[in-house]
């Protein structure tokens, strides 16, 4: 089997510069602050559902009974668990909602602009939901709802900008390696919000979302003033002049040849024919681009299942084995080492074969015999761990490679090629797409929890991985059978 091109040319090495690694790392932790941020509240769920409650369920503070009536919001632990699972869908709703705005103002305005401006306000919005109603004891059901709305639409802004600029940065060859290792930047922010969360959460759970805030404001200060979002802003050339320029010996991962005559190329050309002017792309041209669809499709079912795991592992392990809040934070943060692994192998294979959908397949395929067992995992804290790596290998590695390496496929594929800001929309669409799934989910989980158990909610997740592997099928087949071809020719040749 031949190398990836990038490995043959040695491209990944003699382009690189300091300026693409100070690109990788800004953008690869402002991420990261933002899930922190999302991770914090996932993490003190059980806290903050034993301060909603009357006294009757928190018997080991020792409070006056006027106190607890003027605090909580609800009769028992149930009602509210379905509350804290409603937040989880709001806050997704307007999450996808704001991923469609986004990602069109991110193509139409300064990336770095938008992202530091994200950054900042949310942090701003997550301080006064956690922590100053907890200092003044204010404490209103409608008011909660209000602000995780608010909060949707502004961390919406991150993940549009991000990948674009990273798009604008680091061009196809070993695309899926490089995208593939930085879209770890959403596992080591939930890996950071569950550290910091779990080492100020014997203060109250009103500091842990302080702490989180605090970094997360910081960050977006330091974006402000450090992020180049592109090549052309300190005189070099842009990825696709480079890429042009080289021979044609490379095809991009996602061809979209077959309509080129049906669409119009998104770009004018000067009387001169040398100066390119890249024109934003329309939502619609977007949703019509080939694989945008069927992946977008395809990912909001298994963003279901991976965010269902982000926003309600903590609480289950607490739940089900009854192990300490502060216990099942750290313990969760496995899922997210083996979406790590995941994504960075996963991509690295897909610069192999020059294929991604296959490699989803096989992955999406296993996820379903990795969730049996971990639905079956004993109350053994090493056992579960592992378990749960494997889990988060098979399912957080693929919806890694669909949220970064693929959607920049999709996003500067042959079509629209001269048109670079179709990055921040397209990802927007196949995010958006995904985060109403995983909306849906969320509630859903809750419901199906409540009514029959974890083990029902285990088989929900089974079907919703096996219904994102039925969408990408056509492309899985399309591309397995030219993998076939390519096999069969390299045969003959020989």
């Amino acid at each position: 089997m031949a190398w990836p091109r990038f490995l043959q040319r040695g491209a990944l090495l003699t382009g690189f510069s300091h300026h693409h690694a100070a690109v990788f790392l800004l953008t690869f932790f402002s991420y990261s602050l933002l899930h922190a941020s999302r991770k914090t509240f996932s993490n003190v769920k059980v806290s903050v559902s034993k301060q909603w409650t009357p006294t009757a369920f928190n018997t080991s503070v020792d409070l006056p009974a006027e106190i607890w009536s003027s605090n909580h919001l609800f009769p028992g632990t149930e009602e509210a668990t379905l509350f804290l699972g409603t937040l989880d869908t709001v806050f997704l709703f307007s999450y996808a909602v704001g991923l469609f705005i986004s990602g069109i103002i991110g193509d139409r305005l300064n990336l770095r602009w938008v992202l530091s401006f994200g950054m900042c306000s949310s942090a701003f919005v997550v301080f006064v939901f956690g922590t100053l109603t907890e200092w003044l004891h204010f404490y209103n059901k409608w008011l909660y709802c209000g602000l995780w709305v608010v909060n949707g639409l502004l961390q919406s802004t991150g993940w549009p900008c991000v990948v674009a600029v990273m798009g604008n940065w680091f061009g196809k060859a070993g695309r899926g390696v490089v995208f593939g290792l930085w879209s770890a930047c959403a596992s080591v922010g939930n890996i950071l919000g569950a550290f910091l969360a779990s080492s100020v959460l014997q203060y109250g759970y009103e500091y842990a979302f302080l702490v989180t805030a605090s970094v997360q404001c910081a960050g977006g200060i330091v974006i402000f003033f450090g992020l180049l979002v592109s090549p052309e802003e300190i005189g070099l050339p842009s990825i696709e002049a480079e890429e042009n320029a080289e021979e044609d010996s490379h095809r991009p991962l996602i061809n979209g040849a077959e309509n080129e005559d049906e669409y119009e190329p998104n770009y004018s050309i000067q009387e001169d024919g040398a100066v390119i002017q890249a024109k934003a792309i329309s939502f619609h041209q977007a949703c019509c681009l080939p694989g945008v669809i069927p992946y977008s499709l395809a990912y909001a079912c298994l963003k279901l299942v991976n965010y269902s795991f982000f926003f309600w592992l903590p609480f289950y392990l607490s739940n089900n084995f009854g192990w300490k809040e502060a216990e099942a934070d750290k313990l969760s943060i496995w899922y997210d080492v083996g979406g790590i692994v995941g994504g960075t192998l996963q991509g690295f294979v897909s610069d192999v074969l020059q294929k991604r959908a296959p490699v989803l397949a096989l992955s999406l395929l296993l996820a379903v015999g990795s969730l049996v067992g971990y639905s079956h995992s004993p109350n053994n804290k090493s056992i579960n761990a592992l378990l749960m790596t494997v889990t988060g290998f098979f399912i957080g590695g693929p919806s890694n490679m669909i949220s970064s390496a693929i959607s920049a496929d999709l996003g500067r594929q042959e079509l629209i090629q001269g048109s670079s800001e179709a990055l921040a929309t397209v990802t927007g669409i196949v995010d958006g797409t995904g985060s109403i799934g995983a909306a849906v989910g969320q509630y859903l989980v809750s419901l199906i929890q409540d009514n029959l158990g974890w083990m029902w909610v285990f088989y929900f997740f089974i079907l919703m991985t096996s219904c994102t592997i039925l969408f990408i099928s056509p492309l899985i087949v399309r591309e397995v059978f030219s993998l076939v071809q390519r096999r069969q020719a390299h045969i003959l040749s020989e």
